[in-house]
């Protein structure tokens, strides 16, 4: 039953990740982690908010308290922010070390997560909602991944030796940025914290990372992994708390070099500001998606379904890469079409810690309500409710999926970022027509492609703007290739090599050689 379900919730990643998993490999969760952490952490210790103010954070599969949290603000950014600075001086234990060990501290790090994968994914699911066996068995793995993949790169991070006319030695030096500010969002909390670390830290970085204040459970328990395996004081810092307050101070404080960002494209919006107002931070941004997927009309039909359902439905719909946009040629609409409806009435929606549920609830009231909303405006416009389309639990914020047809371009649900469990499905007659439909959006994160047809995949995968485009499978992620988008999806890459451009600054050295006297 597990494997099935396996193989149903997240198929692309059954190879290699999810296949080790087995139901007795799967530790049973209890449903009620206790919480450990849930004040800052600064320099290494577990402090208050100066204000005393604390945030509840709610179990979205019931809507009740979890606990309180500290709240960040200004005040202890600048006191998180000097940490990392102290950290970061000449001289510093941080400065002085071996980049192979900051290399060993990050394989140390990936070994106690791993070690508490069970208690890390129980705690993901009790902040997220997102099903147990998705927290256990993908992401909890892929974390680990992300951090050896850094570990490996720490002291392999080269400059060059460059040729220049006349008598000189010329060389590069690949040296950090300093401190970096990082904003994760709340849809993969231990991944996205683990996508910011991981190359900030090889490159030897200092951090200051500001959690969503939907999720901030399982950061918090990282950042004492943190301080078990050794790394020195102020090196990484964590504060939960609210955008407004304190992720707008990280953007806009003087001694922040770099800031890095995952989250919505108006958001990404001030975070560019604030940036450029003040003092010209560095500034990578991974932000929204309204990502096409093209069926064509020789693909693998049973395939091409559950692909597309996977692609747009996992994570509950909450991918700043879903493939949000389902385009199907005409002469296969109608089967694909019934063929998704048929499996989207066949998903499994429900308790996150039963091991047979592929969808939780969205992570909050607002997102809950903002989804209802659009699939109330998708029925207004005129496009075609096909199955879903209403809440799936009395309590919690559990929403049906749902799939719209008959979708139009111009319509709203296919415009605008959702960020939930709704599929639109719009139909095309031929390949120019859909990759000028598929590029007409603000959005240029990611694409997917379906075709027996090598040809038509190149030139499908040539024409779509996008920073990452897959061919017969969707949300395949390996630590080793970068991701990133074009135009409104943001700028700079994550992971691969290309994520550690984005953490260096790169120093050109000229040492003049002396000649002998002839």
């Amino acid at each position: 039953m597990l494997r099935t379900v396996l193989t149903r919730t997240f198929p692309r990643i059954v190879s290699p990740v999810a296949r080790q998993f087995s139901a007795a490999a799967i530790p049973a969760p209890n449903g009620q982690p206790d919480v450990h952490f849930n004040k800052l952490f600064i320099n290494n210790e577990w402090q208050d908010a100066i204000s005393r103010k604390t945030f509840p954070t709610i179990n979205p599969s019931t809507g009740e308290v979890i606990c309180q949290v500290a709240e960040g603000e200004k005040a202890d950014v600048d006191k998180a922010v000097k940490a990392a600075k102290d950290a970061f001086k000449m001289g510093s234990p941080w400065r002085r070390m071996d980049a192979s060990h900051r290399g060993l501290l990050l394989s140390r790090l990936a070994d106690c997560i791993e070690r508490d994968a069970a208690y890390l994914a129980e705690l993901e699911t009790l902040d997220n909602g997102k099903p147990y066996a998705v927290s256990y068995c993908v992401d909890v793995p892929m974390v680990v991944k992300c951090l050896r993949y850094y570990a490996g790169w720490a002291d392999k991070w080269e400059g060059k030796t460059i040729p220049i006319d006349g008598d000189y030695f010329c060389y590069t030096r690949h040296e950090p940025i300093g401190v970096c500010g990082q904003i994760i969002p709340w849809n993969f909390p231990l991944l996205m914290q683990a996508w910011k670390l991981g190359p900030a830290l090889a490159t030897g970085n200092t951090v200051v990372m500001k959690v969503a204040e939907q999720t901030p459970l399982t950061a918090l328990y990282v950042a004492n992994l943190i301080k078990e395996v050794g790394f020195p004081a102020g090196v990484v810092n964590i504060i939960p708390g609210m955008g407004p307050t304190a992720g707008a101070a990280i953007a806009s404080h003087m001694d922040v070099d770099k800031v890095a960002f995952t989250g919505s494209t108006e958001v990404g919006h001030l975070i560019q500001q604030a940036a450029g107002a003040s003092n010209l931070k560095k500034v990578t941004l991974e932000l929204g998606g309204k990502s096409p997927n093209i069926i064509l009309s020789d693909a693998n039909m049973e395939e091409a379904v559950e692909q597309a359902h996977f692609a747009l439905f996992f994570n509950q719909g909450q991918c700043c890469c879903a493939g949000s946009r389902t385009y199907v040629q005409d002469s296969v609409y109608d089967e694909f079409m019934e063929r998704s409806v048929e499996r989207a009435k066949a998903r499994v929606v429900g308790n996150p810690f039963n091991l047979s549920t592929e969808q939780g609830p969205q992570v909050d009231e607002e997102q809950f309500q903002k989804i209802l909303g659009y699939i109330s405006t998708g029925k207004r416009e005129g496009a075609k409710l096909m199955c879903g389309g209403g809440v799936a639990a009395d309590r919690g914020y559990f929403i049906q999926p749902t799939i719209f047809g008959d979708v139009q371009d111009n319509m709203t649900i296919a415009r605008e970022e959702i960020f939930g469990p709704v599929m639109q499905i719009l139909k095309f007659k031929d390949l120019e027509e859909a990759l000028e439909r598929a590029n007409d959006s603000k959005y240029g994160l990611a694409a997917g492609v379906f075709t027996r047809d090598i040809e038509k995949a190149h030139y499908l995968t040539n024409g779509l703007r996008a920073g990452t485009v897959w061919v017969n499978c969707y949300d395949v992620f390996g630590a080793q290739a970068p991701f990133g988008g074009y135009k409104a999806s943001g700028n700079g890459r994550e992971l691969g090599e290309y994520g550690l451009n984005n953490y260096t600054e790169v120093k050109a050295v000229t040492i003049k050689v002396p000649q002998k006297n002839s």
